[in-house]
C-alpha cells in the first residue's frame, strides 16, 4: 500500500549483494512483462516489478491518481517503503515513457535508465489533442469489450499496428495476448486517458538537463521511434541510441537475447558518452 491512493500489486526480489532493477511495462502489459528477461539476469540482478494503474491487480483510488506525476511520486513513496534509495531502471512504451518522467524528475534515485521504445511525449499543443482524440476512439473500442473474444479481438488488431513488425509471427505471441488478457478494459481505459502520450507531460525541454545515463533501445522495424530516439539524443549528451535487427517496438519479447545482453552491457560497465 501506498498512502491511500494506490494498493500496488508488485513482487520485489533483493539481495542485498546484487543490484537491483526496477522494471516498467507496456500498456495492456503486468508484472510478467519481463519475465524471461528476468530470468536471464537473476544470476547478477536483484529485482522489482509492478502492476501500473490501469494493470494487473494494482488498485487506485481516484481517476487522478492515474496521472504519470501522480503515479511517478507514489512510485519514488514505494521504493521509500521498501528502502531502496538507489536502483537501475528500465521501461518499456508507457513504461519507458513514465520511467523518463521519473528520471528527470527523481534523478538522485537512479544510476542508469534503459528505455525501450519510448518517447518524451509530444511537444506541441495541436499533437498532443490530435492524440488525445485518437485516444479516445481506442477508449470507445475498449469500453464496448464485454467478453474475452471482444477483447482478444482488439488485442489482434491492436498488433497489427506497422510499429509492431512481425510480432504476430513470433512463438511467443500467443503466450503475450493471454497476458494481456487478464487486464480489464475498463481500467485500461483510464491508463489511456489520464497517462496516454496526448496526456502525459510533454518531456522534451528537461532532457538537456538531464545527466543520468540513458541507453535508448529501438527496433529495425519501428521507424516512428527510431526518428523519435534520434532526436533524443540530439537533446541529450547523456543519451545514446542502440537500434535492434529485425524486431519492431516489443524488442524484450522479440529478441529476448539482444535486449539481456544490451542490460547487461550498459548496467555492468562504464559508460561512455561523448
Amino acid at each position: 500500500m501506498t498512502g491511500n491512493q494506490y494498493q500496488f500489486h508488485y513482487s520485489l526480489n533483493h539481495n542485498p549483494h546484487k543490484p537491483i532493477i526496477l522494471f516498467l511495462h507496456g500498456f495492456m502489459g503486468n508484472i510478467y512483462e519481463f519475465d524471461q528477461v528476468i530470468k536471464l539476469l537473476f544470476d547478477d540482478f536483484s529485482y522489482l516489478i509492478i502492476d501500473l494503474p490501469g494493470h494487473g491487480k494494482t488498485q487506485v483510488l481516484d481517476d487522478e491518481y492515474y496521472t504519470m506525476p501522480s503515479t511517478a511520486a507514489a512510485i519514488i513513496q514505494l521504493l521509500d517503503q521498501l528502502k531502496i534509495d538507489q536502483c537501475y531502471l528500465i521501461g518499456y512504451s508507457l513504461g519507458g515513457r513514465l520511467a523518463l518522467y521519473l528520471t528527470l524528475h527523481f534523478p538522485s534515485r537512479f544510476i542508469k535508465v534503459i528505455l525501450e521504445s519510448a518517447s518524451p511525449g509530444l511537444a506541441t499543443e495541436m499533437a498532443r489533442l490530435a492524440r488525445i482524440k485518437s485516444d479516445a476512439q481506442i477508449a470507445r473500442k475498449l469500453m464496448r469489450i464485454i467478453n474475452k473474444d471482444d477483447f482478444y479481438q482488439f488485442l489482434n488488431n491492436w498488433y497489427q499496428q506497422r510499429i509492431f513488425g512481425k510480432i504476430k509471427n513470433h512463438p511467443q505471441y500467443q503466450c503475450m495476448i493471454a497476458s494481456r488478457l487478464t487486464n480489464h478494459p475498463p481500467n485500461l481505459v483510464k491508463s489511456l486517458q489520464f497517462m496516454g502520450t496526448g496526456s502525459q507531460p510533454c518531456l522534451w525541454e528537461l532532457l538537456t538537463e538531464n545527466t543520468i545515463p540513458l541507453l535508448l533501445l529501438v527496433g529495425e522495424e519501428d521507424q516512428k521511434f527510431i526518428d523519435i530516439n534520434i532526436a533524443i539524443t540530439e537533446k541529450c549528451k547523456f543519451a545514446k541510441l542502440q537500434i535492434i535487427h529485425d524486431v519492431g517496438h516489443n524488442i524484450h519479447l522479440e529478441n529476448t537475447l539482444a535486449f539481456v545482453q544490451n542490460i547487461q552491457d550498459f548496467f555492468c560497465h562504464a559508460s561512455n558518452f561523448a
